[in-house]
């Protein structure tokens, strides 16, 4: 199916509007993603071009900047994340538990929701088996921590045509892939409904620091202005605003400060509330009396 034959358009003032718990106007989704990079592959984001432009492999500063941020802008996360009694939904490459056991147990142990994030980093188009990929990311997740997750955000959002339909064969429940509203939707699969949670690609530390080059403070800039708008139409209608994050960017000293300055900004505000994406889901659809799940 075509992504438009999936979900139906739907206007966001033509719905019922949905209510929060205590009257709170707002969710903040923060999303962190910790991915492995494989040395053998071409890198997944350059900070360092190549010379001549030809990448070249092995591709040891890119991989070593990424490896940074598992070593040492990780544990910033967690340290933020604690003091502002954060916890957040974790995108994780499988092979995290595999290659980082000691940060995805930091993970467990902070008690992060875990949503799949495909086995290694990597376009889906380039998986020779994609249903494989899912089981397999799906199940040494499982055997890590001991909980399923129901909840999958595509490798750079990649999908196929196939793929709504491959994770809920898979038992996923909810995606994040579809960045196209402020509240949940409901797509069509071959194997039941799927959920899609408003992730963002403008809140976003990679399309921001990487590919637009903006000043470390302008994750802050951008984060103010977007939950100011949020919060303000959140008085007639609750907003999600997500906010996704990469150690090896967000992570680095100079700017770590603005991500903290980002949560006590926020933590100015009544009527918050800092769920996780099965949270959100539960909540979305307890409110719509809808359900998801495999078919048969």
């Amino acid at each position: 199916m075509l992504p438009r034959e999936r979900s139906d358009y739907s206007a966001i003032v033509d719905r019922p509007p949905l209510k929060l718990p205590g009257n709170a106007r707002i969710i903040f989704w923060t999303i962190v993603n910790l991915e492995v990079w494989d040395i053998k592959n071409p890198m997944a984001r350059q900070v360092l071009p190549p010379p001549t432009g030809i990448p070249m492999q092995p591709d040891i500063p890119n991989w070593s900047w990424h490896e940074y941020g598992m070593r040492v802008g990780v544990w910033r996360f967690f340290d933020v994340m604690r003091r502002y009694g954060v916890k957040p939904t974790l995108a994780i490459n499988a092979r995290v538990c595999e290659d980082y056991a000691r940060v995805a147990q930091q993970a467990v142990t902070d008690g992060w929701e875990f949503m799949g994030h495909s086995y290694e980093q990597g376009p889906i188009h380039k998986e020779a088996d994609q249903k494989g990929m899912i089981k397999r990311s799906l199940d040494v997740i499982e055997n890590f921590t001991g909980k399923r997750p129901v909840g999958w955000l595509g490798p750079g959002l990649t999908e196929t045509m196939e793929t709504p339909d491959l994770l809920a064969e898979a038992g996923i429940k909810y995606i994040g892939d579809f960045v196209y509203d402020d509240e949940p939707t409901m797509i069509r699969t071959a194997n039941g409904p799927l959920v899609t949670l408003p992730y963002t690609v403008e809140l976003n530390d990679i399309p921001m620091m990487i590919i637009q080059h903006h000043e470390s403070d302008y994750l802050y800039k951008r984060m103010v202005d977007q939950f100011d708008r949020l919060y303000q139409e959140g008085a007639e209608r609750p907003r999600i605003c997500a906010l996704a994050i990469h150690p090896y960017l967000s992570g680095q000293p100079h700017r770590i400060k603005y991500l903290e300055q980002i949560y006590e900004y926020v933590s100015k505000f009544e009527g918050v509330l800092h769920w996780n994406g099965e949270q959100i889901m539960d909540w979305y659809l307890k409110e719509t009396g809808q359900t998801v799940g495999k078919k048969g």
